[in-house]
C-alpha cells in the first residue's frame, strides 16, 4: 500500500515491468516492480475548462438534469419552463455524461451508455 502516491512513469518492453510512484508529500520517486495495474480515473473532475455559468457541485462535478437546481435555469437563455433532460446541464443543448458528471457511477460502461443516451436527445434539442 502505498498512500499519498501517484504513478508517474510506466516501465516495461511487452508487458508492465514496474511503474514510479512519486509521494506527493515530499515529491520523492520510488521504482516498484509489478507486474499489473488498475488504473483508477475521474474521482477529479477536469470541468476547470467550461464557462463559469456551468452548473457544478461542491466538487466540480457538472450537474445533469434533475440535480440542476431550478434558480440555475436563466431564463434568458433556457426556451421552455421545466427541468434539463435527463443527462443535459444548465445550458440547452449542454449535455454531460460519464466521470465528468455530478451522480455518475465513474464506470467505462456507464460512460459509454450515457453517451448513447445524450446522443438521443439531439433530435428533440433540436427542434426546440
Amino acid at each position: 500500500l502505498h498512500p499519498y502516491t501517484e504513478i508517474t512513469a510506466l516501465h516495461g518492453d511487452e508487458t508492465l515491468e514496474s511503474v514510479d510512484v512519486t509521494d506527493n508529500r515530499d515529491g520523492t520517486t520510488e521504482r516498484v516492480d509489478i507486474r499489473h495495474a488498475v488504473i483508477f480515473i475521474g474521482a477529479d473532475p477536469n470541468t476547470s475548462w467550461l464557462p463559469p455559468e456551468v452548473s457544478r457541485d461542491e466538487k466540480g462535478f457538472v450537474r445533469t438534469g434533475r440535480d440542476v437546481r431550478t434558480e440555475e435555469l436563466d431564463p434568458a437563455v433556457w426556451p421552455e419552463p421545466g427541468i434539463p433532460f435527463l443527462l443535459e446541464t444548465n445550458h440547452p443543448g449542454l449535455f454531460a455524461v460519464g466521470d465528468v458528471r455530478s451522480g455518475s457511477t465513474k464506470r467505462v460502461a456507464s460512460a459509454v451508455g450515457e453517451g448513447s443516451i445524450a446522443v438521443s436527445f439531439i433530435h428533440p434539442v433540436l427542434a426546440r
